[in-house]
């Protein structure tokens, strides 16, 4: 069975072996953050939406789970914001009660969390990864370019009421952009929001691969570990950093060969992101991280047509 929804199981440094769900379509989000590795979002939205229907998204469950995998999670997340699918409480309810011997795991931009009805359908879920980059309204826009209707606040007064209603995990990651959150009043600004939200864990992130934007750039790890000391000075939340620490030029062996897969396709014709990602069965916000890997050593061009972005090699 080919998957539409499903992606992975991928080994992820956060959470283990996990088997991806993206239940929203490709760049539905709220927040266009500069520092994506998914490229901009193309739909900037807040209305939530049943995308898909729930019977389309447990039916690829089925099949993959009925063979009782190892896994360490169940994580929503992928091209978009999760919880714009007004589905999503549905899909959580018929996991746990089909396969209760899984953990869930949900990744968000937080953006949602104010809405007391999300809150009510991911309470279920056994760990939340929700995401805080700024305070100030300047850094807010600068990082996360959000739509028009949100304000970081409204992110913190969500996260603030999640903590207050939610009993499982709560690992909140603050992704820091070089130039604009990595300043001392706005990590003052963050260690006084955490203070409010009572998080289990910071979770300090940086770039790993190129972001929406190239001027996007990954911070010194030495920045990192001061930005984690003034978080954890008189705190008893622990402070972790997530980033990698960055090596020119090194990526894992099986990159490598979806890299060479991919330059072996676009070497012969053209193709959008959406067919790569049929012709080489992986997700398409993988595609999207390999294509930008060949951008950033001017490998590939990006041809918009009437059907779409093709993509192909630069002779």
């Amino acid at each position: 069975m080919k998957y539409k929804h499903l992606f992975g199981p991928v080994v992820s440094r956060r959470l283990g072996l996990s088997l991806g769900v993206d239940i929203v379509p490709y760049k539905y989000c709220s927040l266009n953050c500069v520092y994506c590795e998914v490229s901009r979002t193309t739909h900037l939205t807040i209305k939530r939406k049943a995308f898909y229907s729930t019977k389309d998204i447990t039916r690829e469950l089925d099949d993959f789970l009925s063979t009782n995998p190892a896994l360490d999670y169940i994580t929503f997340s992928g091209a978009g914001e999760p919880t714009l699918n007004s589905n999503l409480g549905d899909i959580i309810a018929y996991i746990k009660s089909r396969y209760p011997q899984y953990k869930l795991a949900l990744i968000t931009n937080s953006t949602l969390l104010s809405d007391p009805e999300v809150r009510r359908e991911i309470l279920a879920c056994d760990l939340m990864l929700p995401s805080l980059d700024a305070v100030s309204d300047e850094c807010f826009e600068l990082i996360n370019r959000p739509h028009d209707k949100l304000s970081a606040q409204d992110l913190i007064d969500g996260l603030v009421e999640l903590r207050r209603e939610y009993k499982g995990l709560i690992w909140l990651e603050i992704f820091i952009v070089p130039g604009i959150n990595d300043h001392l009043e706005e990590i003052e600004l963050l260690k006084t929001a955490i203070e409010q939200i009572k998080p289990d864990t910071v979770q300090i992130n940086s770039l790993d691969r190129p972001g929406a934007e190239e001027w996007v750039e990954p911070a010194i790890y030495l920045a990192l570990e001061e930005i984690k000391n003034i978080l954890q000075e008189e705190s008893n939340i622990p402070v972790e950093i997530i980033a990698k620490a960055h090596v020119e030029g090194l990526i894992t062996k099986t990159e490598q060969d979806y890299i060479s897969e991919l330059t072996e396709l676009i070497r012969q014709e053209e193709y959008t992101k959406e067919e790569l990602a049929r012709a080489m069965q992986i997700h398409v916000n993988e595609v999207s991280k390999l294509l930008q890997h060949l951008a950033v050593k001017d490998n590939v061009i990006a041809k918009r047509r009437q059907k779409g972005t093709f993509y192909l090699w630069k002779k």
